[in-house]
């Protein structure tokens, strides 16, 4: 091979015999001196046996940019904050392994998505962590639910914008919905599914769209993303009705059994469906962040042990959500051990495995016993809503005395949890 002088983080070419590669130049392990990694434009890294490249010649060398910005703030524009707490819309290539690694500054987040000053004033920006969404825990959602309190009631800001990872943003978004009560302003949950540095990033339409959701007149926690895999228009969506549905489209997320409440196209808010309305009155948003984190998720499959459910009880668990079959079925041992499990003060509660439709345990035999269980049948709540659900209600010890009362919070249409009409 030829000299040459690339360096980690260079835009190049990789020639061999008979093709040519273009694509950031990487830094090889210490263990694999003898290949020669890129980043293809694509996103993906391919290696180079060393031996068979004839040369590799720089097109572009990497500079290492200056983090500062500066906005030019306008009275005319709206005022709102944000809330980073990291995920892939927080994160850039690292020239040297190939991977990403987080923005470490609110400054570097803006230099990629200028794009949202367009629509708005950013006047406060917080970072209370920063982590992958499958690290996040309950501790994680109060503090989100905190700052967000904090600055929800702000006179002067409009709405606030809270970036988040992919994989685990319907918890959050679900569990801020019950978190945030009283609310009179858009808290907004937005994403990427591709990191800013890409030129297939989705984050730039989502920050934008999330921007003019953040200054609309709804009064809910929702989630704002892409309502298409090409930069088209970006949907609005209930926090407690919403799933992650696919592991890298930029689409992902979709509403279930409810339809969206708003599209934005065009740089347009375009109303869908009824929501919560901005009240005209100055209102406070109240903290009710209160937490019992011992409950649990199972789900229900043909021959499962129903000996499982002893672990949550031997472990000191309050709430168990199941995830059961069809219109609300599982087995007869089943159903004898949930009897058992409802005995000794656990409170047990089923959703539905079908993502689609609702329970209904009247219609066969087998649901009309499970129902005799004592356990909660809980329509068409999705899975992940019931479990934080389960958990902010068991954290009211003045809920927590009466078993019917629990029952009573549970079957509740807090945020929207329950669809009215089942829509596609």
């Amino acid at each position: 091979m030829e000299k040459t002088t690339a360096e980690p983080g260079d835009y190049v070419q990789v020639h061999l015999m008979q093709e040519i590669y273009e694509g950031t130049f990487l830094e090889a392990p210490e263990s694999e001196k003898g290949i020669i990694l890129l980043k293809l434009d694509t996103g993906y890294n391919i290696g180079f046996n060393r031996k068979e490249v004839l040369k590799i010649k720089v097109l572009k060398k990497f500079k290492q940019q200056n983090e500062k910005i500066e906005i030019e703030k306008s009275r005319e524009k709206p005022h709102i904050a944000m809330i980073i707490t990291g995920g892939t819309i927080s994160s850039r290539l690292d020239p040297k392994s190939g991977a990403v690694s987080w923005l470490t500054s609110p400054e570097q987040l803006f230099k990629f998505y200028p794009g949202i000053f367009k629509y708005v004033n950013v006047d406060k920006v917080e970072v209370p962590f920063m982590k992958a969404s499958e690290e996040m825990t309950p501790k994680d959602w109060q503090k989100i639910a905190k700052t967000a309190e904090k600055l929800l009631n702000d006179e002067n800001i409009k709405g606030i914008i809270i970036t988040h990872g992919t994989d685990t943003l319907h918890f959050t978004g679900a569990v801020l919905s019950f978190f945030l009560r009283n609310l009179s302003k858009p808290v907004v949950l937005t994403y990427s599914q591709r990191s800013s540095d890409r030129g297939s990033s989705d984050a730039k339409l989502n920050l934008e769209s999330a921007a003019i959701t953040a200054i609309s007149d709804i009064a809910e926690v929702v989630l704002v993303g892409h309502g298409s895999t090409n930069d088209e228009y970006c949907y609005v969506l209930r926090g407690t009705k919403v799933r992650k549905l696919h592991s890298s489209r930029r689409d992902t997320f979709k509403p279930v059994n409810t339809k969206p409440l708003a599209k934005i196209e065009d740089n347009t808010f375009h109303k869908i469906s009824d929501y919560n309305i901005c009240s005209k009155e100055k209102t406070k948003t109240k903290l009710d962040a209160k937490y019992e984190e011992k409950v649990a998720l199972v789900k229900f499959y043909p021959g499962q042990d129903p000996g499982i459910l002893d672990y949550y009880v031997k472990n000191g668990y309050k709430g168990i959500v199941i995830e059961v079959l069809g219109l609300g079925h599982v087995d007869k041992k089943w159903t004898k051990k949930i009897k058992e499990v409802v005995k000794k003060g656990v409170i047990v509660c089923a959703a539905p495995q079908t993502i689609f439709g609702k329970l209904d345990p009247y219609v066969y035999s087998t649901g009309r016993e499970l129902m005799e269980t004592g356990i909660i049948y809980l329509g068409d709540m999705l899975s992940e809503t019931a479990l934080v659900k389960l958990g902010w209600v068991l954290g009211h010890s003045e809920w927590t005395k009466n078993k019917e009362k629990v029952k009573e919070k549970m079957l509740e249409n807090v945020a929207h949890e329950f669809s009215d009409r089942l829509e596609s």
